[in-house]
């Protein structure tokens, strides 16, 4: 499905979206972020998350601004780009979604949504989700 998503983006205009940008786009709040708040969510090295901003900021995904709560500190933010590929991924992944309930039926796509979030959970709560 992975490939597919990507591909489905690329036809859409984005094709610099890489996958490894989903650690980003996955864990970034409505408001923004610090980017060593991003790597936590995410489970990475600041460094590494720093790498992926700047590959984001770079293909105007994202734009960088002062942390009005903190001088030191930056707020990372997605740019009207980077809010459209969240909204075009979100669509495609409910068209796969929708293709995959086609092939097993909805009932076990819904069961396996159950599963997936009883184990989300479990892991966030023990802590090894962030390992």
């Amino acid at each position: 499905m992975s490939v597919w998503l990507y591909a489905e983006l690329a036809k859409r205009g984005f094709d610099d979206v890489r996958p490894a940008y989903s650690a980003v786009l996955r864990n970034m709040p409505l408001g923004g972020a610090r980017v060593v708040d991003l790597a936590a969510r995410a489970g990475m090295t600041k460094q590494s998350m720093g790498y992926l901003v700047d590959q984001m900021q770079a293909a105007g995904l994202l734009e960088i601004a002062p942390d009005p709560h903190d001088k030191r500190a930056n707020t990372v933010k997605l740019t009207a780009r980077g809010e459209e590929v969240v909204n075009a991924s979100i669509e495609l992944s409910r068209q796969g979604e929708a293709y995959l309930s086609t092939l097993v039926g909805e009932g076990k796509i819904k069961q396996l949504r159950n599963i997936l979030q009883e184990i989300y959970q479990h892991l966030e709560e023990s802590g090894e989700g962030r390992k």
